[in-house]
């Protein structure tokens, strides 16, 4: 019986119109996948109800006593995952823990460097409408033209001139491995600090299929929601913890902080207050079930599938920036198409495949309009489609964009999709 039935209808009807088109279409967005039901039921379970300001054996509140043992669980679980020292499971984005951990290395005003959004960054990584622009200093690296790749010259060029106190590597729309030994080089060359943002490959990371940021880099944040598969969330890590931070000033007792106690404080109290527990203990199921062989398994399929799709793509005439892809993102220029990215978007959902628009390097649209579009394999993996599968959706892409005007072709291969779909339910046990 659902209580939201009982209690709103209204909503309980917008909730499996959702659950209908999760169901009978196909997620191809990068940044999206399917949850286990494990996850949804402890995300909508009775944690939620528990105010819990602090961390474990240190909250403002009482009766902390099991929400204190679900966040070591995840916290411990966390870091077997990714072999690492430090974690802070309370972000409630992987915004928050970028936040959270420029404010933690950063004075406001001080010179940071980051992947430019219009060639795979992300907006906190210094686009000028997010805090991350506002705030700080931010001096942007670019992707050769040539290759799709982080021109490496240019960001020795931009650090050996800006001097920054931090360098970011990692974005959103990357389809390489993040290439962390080469960053580390030039932040040590100009005595910056190096951050990692794994918010898309954390999967693969946890899955050792893509290169662990904890050797090389000083902190590491991500999402817990991509390729991870676990509840909407941020988390923050570090491979080793370490003494003080530039410019910082010593408590009054006179002993320096480590930098692990200078990032937890500025989560909360800095700039969040009550966690929320019902989605830390889902995030220890989603990190517990990325411990298993089963993940491992899981990962690599998404690779295969997103390089399978890469190389058909590639076939039909597709320009991919960087020519393919190492991880579960491709990101297509569909200027010799004669399509805009909106265009492709909106074509592409009414036959029922889910994408997002998508500016390419050195785009000369806007990013309302762009030149491409950002496709992955995290969700459709997660519903058990492989080779076979990719051959047809990769056929459906193909014909819809060159159907993009035809509403009566879209509409059969959203038909043809749905059936493809109904062979591989995410949800069976929920009414739709």
């Amino acid at each position: 019986m659902s209580y939201i039935h009982q209690s709103d209808p209204e909503l309980f009807s917008i909730l499996n119109r959702e659950i209908a088109r999760e169901e009978s279409t196909l997620e191809l967005i990068a940044s999206e996948n399917f949850t286990s039901p494990a996850i949804l039921e402890m995300a909508g379970g009775v944690m939620t109800n528990k105010y819990a300001e602090g961390y474990p054996g240190k909250r403002y509140y009482g009766g902390c006593e099991f929400v204190d043992e679900a966040e070591d669980l995840a916290r411990d679980r966390l870091k077997t995952l990714f072999n690492c020292e430090y974690v802070n499971v309370q972000p409630h984005s992987g915004s928050q823990a970028n936040m959270a951990t420029l404010m933690t290395f950063l004075s406001p005003g001080e010179t940071v460097m980051g992947l430019d959004l219009s060639h795979g960054g992300h907006l906190t990584h210094g686009s000028p409408v997010n805090f991350s622009g506002k705030l700080y200093n931010f001096i942007s690296y670019r992707v050769s033209k040539q290759t799709g790749r982080v021109d490496f010259d240019e960001v020795y060029q931009l650090a050996k001139e800006h001097k920054p106190k931090l360098i970011i590597c990692g974005g959103s729309a990357y389809p390489r491995f993040i290439e962390f030994e080469q960053f580390k080089d030039i932040a040590e060359k100009v005595g910056a600090y190096l951050m990692a943002d794994i918010a898309h490959p954390a999967g693969l990371v946890a899955a050792g299929i893509h290169p662990s940021p904890m050797p090389h880099c000083d902190v590491v944040t991500s999402t817990t929601h991509k390729t991870l598969r676990g509840p909407r969330g941020g988390i923050i890590m570090m491979g080793k913890d370490f003494e003080n931070i530039w410019g910082r000033v010593a408590p009054k007792s006179g002993r320096t902080k480590n930098v692990s106690e200078l990032l937890d404080s500025t989560v909360m109290p800095g700039i969040q207050g009550g966690p929320l527990m019902h989605i830390i203990a889902a995030k220890a199921i989603a990190f517990g079930e990325a411990l298993k062989p089963a993940f491992k398994i899981y990962a690599k399929n998404v690779v295969e599938n997103a390089q399978y799709m890469a190389e058909l793509l590639l076939n039909l005439d597709y320009k991919l920036v960087s020519d393919g892809t190492d991880t579960h993102v491709i990101l297509i220029d569909l200027t010799n198409k004669n399509i805009t990215g909106k265009k492709a978007e909106n074509a592409l959902g009414l036959a029922g495949i889910t994408v997002n628009k998508n500016m390419v390097p050195f785009d000369e649209k806007s990013p309302f309009v762009t030149s491409g579009i950002r496709v992955g394999t995290p969700a459709v993996t997660t519903r058990g489609m492989g080779k076979n599968e990719i051959e047809k959706i990769v056929k459906w892409i193909d014909k819809s964009l060159k159907s993009c005007e035809d509403e009566l072709t879209l509409q059969e291969i959203k038909s043809d999709v749905a059936t493809l779909c109904d062979a591989f339910p995410i949800y069976p046990h929920l009414n739709h």
